[in-house]
């Protein structure tokens, strides 16, 4: 017994000694990201911190494994699907380290498609000339960006009749785009910074003219962004006119849309939200909790930069302020129709004690370091009871609602 016990410890010790090497390594990674320009090396360094990221996962289940925490592993027969970058739907069972490195694609994997046929309901596997329906109850769309949360593939889901993990088709695109969703918080009253918005076509047509009018309504320091990407990809922080027109140049790279907000001088904080609109009394939404960011401003690294950005939960503010921010997100994602789950994240003006809504994340990160799972546990949710809960809002969202 003493044998097996230490065997177990030595694994333990081995998996936490590793997953703080990952950790240091994806920090590198990270680093080396800020100087990076040319296209091609920027996609290769998304791509080796994406494969450092799943393997940090990887060692936490692992760790978690040993620790009884494994999640609603009897109660659910899961079906992996795979995307690539190229669009292709993979059916696999990858291990956790050939997802981390990219070779699940060259693994045994079989083409499959999801059937828009509701009468279906499930994918078709195509094998050898053949065809094969895999009856599914629900998907859990584990994805982020553009074609993920944007409403696309849940569109796709909605015509299967499948129910989903999360936002509708409309309350995906609604939060994945900023200037929509602001002109929808500023009817329903929930309250932001002041924004302007300003086309790819307006602004190489008649850009100067467009700038003078954002500064003069804004005033430096700008946050710029495009109004559709996930993660704070394409962010940057203007000081003065150069630095303004150089954001404007990063944020098209990623759309065809630019928002531009005010700086605000205060603490970030996070709410998670759970429940579906068609039953308003159940929707409920988490005290918040705060983010000291590691970065001037909470970046894309940032988020993903395990020990250099840290949480408090709930946020160093009075239990006034800390129902208000709870009171306002949960205004905010029926205002902007979510349903299943969202985080959303606010400021809380240092000078004023504002409460201004930043966004809505409808399918935020579950990684060791993600916010969202880390509020529902300090609610009394285990990982394992969040996943169930997700699953079960799936299940009984009122068809065709949103």
């Amino acid at each position: 017994m003493w044998k097996d016990c230490q065997a177990l410890q030595d694994e333990f010790t081995a998996l936490r000694r590793e997953l703080h090497q990952t950790n240091q390594a994806l920090r590198n990674a990270y680093d080396k990201f800020n100087f990076v320009t040319a296209p091609e090396l920027v996609e290769a360094s998304i791509y080796e911190i994406n494969a450092l990221k799943a393997r940090s996962d990887y060692l936490l289940r692992c760790i978690k494994a040993q620790l009884g925490q494994e999640p609603c592993a009897d109660k659910y027969e899961v079906f992996p699907v795979g995307i690539t970058k190229d669009g292709r739907w993979l059916a696999c069972r990858p291990t956790p380290e050939a997802m981390a490195d990219g070779s699940w694609e060259q693994g045994d994997c079989t083409p499959c498609v999801l059937s828009p046929d509701r009468k279906d309901h499930g994918i078709w596997l195509l094998k050898d000339g053949r065809a094969e329906l895999v009856h599914i109850d629900i998907c859990a769309p584990v994805m982020h960006g553009k074609n993920g949360e944007d409403g696309t593939i849940q569109g796709l889901f909605e015509l299967a009749r499948i129910p989903y993990v999360g936002c509708g088709v409309l309350g995906s695109a609604v939060c994945m785009d900023k200037a929509v969703a602001n002109a929808l918080m500023d009817a329903a009253g929930v309250p932001h910074c002041k924004w302007v918005a300003a086309s790819r076509a307006d602004l190489e047509l008649n850009g100067p003219v467009v700038l003078d009018g954002i500064e003069a309504k804004l005033g430096y320091p700008i946050f710029v962004k495009p109004a559709n990407a996930g993660s704070s990809v394409g962010i940057s922080k203007a000081a003065d006119r150069a630095a303004l027109e150089k954001g404007v140049e990063i944020a098209l790279r990623e759309d065809d849309k630019v928002v531009f907000e005010e700086f605000v001088d205060a603490q970030e904080v996070e709410c998670a939200a759970i429940g579906n609109p068609d039953d308003p009394s159940t929707v409920s939404t988490t005290r918040p909790g705060e983010i000291l960011a590691g970065a001037e401003f909470y970046t894309y690294d940032d988020k993903y930069k395990n020990g250099v950005s840290q949480t408090v939960i709930p946020a160093h503010l009075s239990e006034e302020k800390l129902d208000e921010v709870r009171a306002e997100a949960r205004k905010a994602y029926l205002a902007l129709g979510c349903s299943g789950l969202s985080r959303c994240d606010f400021f809380v003006e240092r000078s004023t004690g504002r409460v201004l809504c930043n966004e809505l994340n409808t399918l935020p990160g579950f990684t060791s370091i993600s916010m969202y799972p880390k509020l529902m546990e300090h609610e009394g949710y285990s990982y394992p009871a969040l996943v169930d809960k997700l699953l079960t809002l799936a299940v009984h969202r009122r068809k065709g609602a949103y």
